[in-house]
């Protein structure tokens, strides 16, 4: 899949570098760039250009992240909650999602009977949502994580849907030349070639399920980060909630790369390194198989 259809898709383009030293320097950058931000912000909140009331410095929040973390220890019962929500909602919306947008692939009926009810799904505010779901599903687990999977829904159907329509005809042709049946073209071409766009509608979804999960906390909840932080934002303990904020962000932050690594060992061919290593196995396994 091309640099352009991921961009359209909304995930990042790939920037690999070409060797282990290229690697090296665009990390170091990386953090000299964020290290630089974070002494700036410390000077400007001890020379007191920042209020530190509202904005504290990196060092208190630091502090902050080491206190609950390690000496309180009151974080990781919410912070399991919270995840536990994510992931679920992850999974529930894109298993449907998934799941929707491949029946859309194989019905085009079905496709334009589904199309304006996705459209009014993805235009409803999902804030306005929460309390509805609440008053369905109760005030404990199952509507989170229901909040969670609504916005987790929409990438991976849009990106699955997209990349098993927009498929090369020649490909297309060259199956219908081998007589290949519709299930053979869809599993040996359909998914293949959705494979790309897919993963990248995956990554958007593990992107998004920490939001869903904390606005349902925010609307209604008694555990969690999002209750949490509320705690600590009611009493203007702000280095309490700037350490809550940066624990979710870096949590949903590694989510993202799990994510990305998955996909970098599922679609395999855009690695030649990987492509090497496969081409090895099957030609290892085919001279096994002659004897």
């Amino acid at each position: 899949m091309s640099t352009a259809t991921e961009a359209e898709s909304g995930a990042l383009p790939s920037l690999a570098p070409t060797s282990k030293a290229d690697h090296a320097w665009i990390v170091a950058k990386h953090f000299a760039i964020f290290f630089f931000l974070l002494a700036l912000w410390e000077l400007g909140s001890r020379a007191g250009w920042i209020d530190p009331l509202l904005y504290p410095a990196p060092w208190s929040i630091t502090k902050q992240i080491v206190l609950i973390y390690f000496i309180q220890g009151n974080v990781w019962h919410h912070l399991y909650i919270t995840f536990a929500e994510a992931l679920s909602g992850l999974f529930v919306g894109s298993l449907i999602g998934i799941g929707l947008a491949t029946a859309a692939a194989l019905s085009l009926r079905f496709r334009e009977y589904i199309k304006p009810y996705i459209i009014v799904i993805e235009a409803t505010p999902r804030i306005a949502v929460g309390p509805i779901f609440i008053a369905w599903l109760g005030f404990g687990f199952s509507s989170k994580v229901a909040l969670a999977a609504l916005v987790c829904f929409f990438g991976p159907f849009v990106n699955t849907l997209t990349g098993l329509l927009n498929i090369d005809a020649e490909a297309e042709e060259l199956f219908r030349s081998m007589r290949a049946n519709k299930w053979q073209t869809f599993w040996g071409l359909r998914v293949p070639n959705s494979a790309t766009i897919l993963m990248a509608g995956m990554k958007l979804g593990c992107a998004s399920a920490f939001g869903g999960a904390l606005v349902a906390e925010f609307i209604s909840a008694n555990e969690g980060m999002g209750v949490l932080m509320s705690r600590y934002t009611y009493v203007l303990n702000m280095n309490g909630a700037f350490a809550t904020l940066l624990s979710i962000t870096l949590f949903a932050f590694l989510l993202f790369k799990f994510a990305d690594a998955v996909d970098y060992y599922i679609v395999f061919w855009r690695s030649d390194k990987l492509m090497q290593r496969k081409s090895k196995k099957r030609k290892a396994a085919f001279l096994k198989s002659l004897g």
